[in-house]
């Protein structure tokens, strides 16, 4: 019997080695890893694993207190068997294994029709964001004084936009958007907050229409990084900066510059574009949605630290909270992103109930 537990332990190890996804397994719900687990693990470990994906009794609270999963840091059940790898729960959204274009997930290496545009977007934004250009910014557009509308027909207004900065999609943002919303409604029913928060934390992107000043590319969409401190090698294209004027500023060039440890990202000055944008119309419109809402649609962009874990010096308590649904939210933002067309008029209902419930009617943008 243990010859055959053995047997089926290494054809599990297997196909997690097999997985396109090389480097990590049995993806779901998990605390403190970004939500995955690498492989590595004993035989006896991933029968352990399986057992409580398997067996009902075991997919409750209780199973917390074996000791493999125990040690794993795992949270909270739905645990998916090695079968389904790509699965965060039974039914749940499934992983694509490539973008839009066939390409893997943000590979700005890849020799795609997008290359150039992405390449010459981070050469503008990293030679042009700088400390005193993003005071400017916050200034000028935390007025809020340029339009009145509704969460919903901003979303809309998407349809004009896309997104040059994005080497996995080139479809309207209101796909994306959807696309988002949708795959966490299904694995997340009951954080309706959430569901929300995927749906318009892209909405800054407006910002590139005519009505609210029509910036350029650089200055809306692209990775996001804190000015007034040492740029880290991890943001994308970190050759650029050599250019940017702060690069030699000695005030702004040390690891932390500005800032002191532990100071909170709330008082970091990141990058202008449609992440801070949409901050502080939520914010400033008084949202009720909870902290961790706005941190995602703050930072969501910032992937040198949920991604690279750089800057981690600069967070305190409440960021790390806020970082783990980051995380999570992450996953759907990055990897939800495909040709699958969502019915606008099927979920709008939906998703006005949250707006009226999380929003004013009208907002100033």
């Amino acid at each position: 019997m243990e010859h055959c537990q053995t047997t089926h332990a290494h054809g599990l190890l297997q196909k997690l080695k097999d997985c396109s996804m090389a480097g990590r397994a049995l993806r779901g719900r998990l605390s403190g890893n970004g939500g995955f687990v690498p492989i590595g693990y004993s035989s006896k470990q991933l029968l352990l694993l399986h057992q409580v994906a398997t067996t009902p009794s075991l997919q409750q609270m209780k199973y917390r207190s074996l000791p493999a999963v125990k040690c794993m840091g795992i949270q909270e059940k739905g645990v998916v068997v090695p079968d389904e790898l790509k699965k965060v729960e039974s039914g749940g959204f499934v992983m694509p294994d490539s973008n839009a274009f066939g390409n893997t997930f943000r590979d700005y290496s890849a020799d795609t029709a997008r290359k150039e545009i992405v390449e010459g977007l981070y050469r503008q934004s990293h030679i042009s964001q700088t400390y005193d250009f993003v005071k400017k910014m916050r200034e000028k557009y935390g007025k809020l004084d340029r339009v009145e509308m509704s969460i919903w027909e901003c979303c809309e207004l998407l349809n004009e936009v896309v997104d040059d900065s994005d080497p996995d999609l080139d479809e309207p943002q209101i796909e994306h958007l959807l696309q988002t919303a949708e795959a966490i409604r299904k694995d997340y029913p009951n954080e309706d907050w959430l569901h929300l928060t995927a749906l318009i934390h892209d909405l800054g992107k407006v910002l590139l229409l005519p009505s609210f000043g029509q910036l350029p590319q650089w200055a809306v969409v692209g990775d996001t990084f804190p000015l007034g401190c040492a740029f880290d090698d991890t943001n994308v294209h970190p050759e650029f900066f050599k250019q940017n004027p702060d690069y030699d500023n000695p005030a702004y060039n040390t690891k932390y510059g500005v800032y002191s440890e532990g100071c909170g990202l709330d008082n970091v000055l990141m990058s202008w574009g449609h992440d801070d944008y949409m901050y502080l119309v939520a914010k400033n419109n008084k949202t009720t949605l909870p902290n961790a809402g706005l941190f995602i649609i703050r930072y969501h962009s910032f992937y040198p630290l949920h991604k690279s874990g750089a800057y981690t010096h600069l967070m305190n308590d409440e960021d790390r909270e806020n970082l783990k649904w980051l995380k999570i939210f992450n996953q759907y933002d990055l990897y939800s992103k495909s040709k699958v067309r969502i019915d606008v008029e099927k979920v709008k209902p939906y998703y006005e109930s949250l707006i009226k419930k999380y929003f004013p009617e009208k907002l100033k943008w």
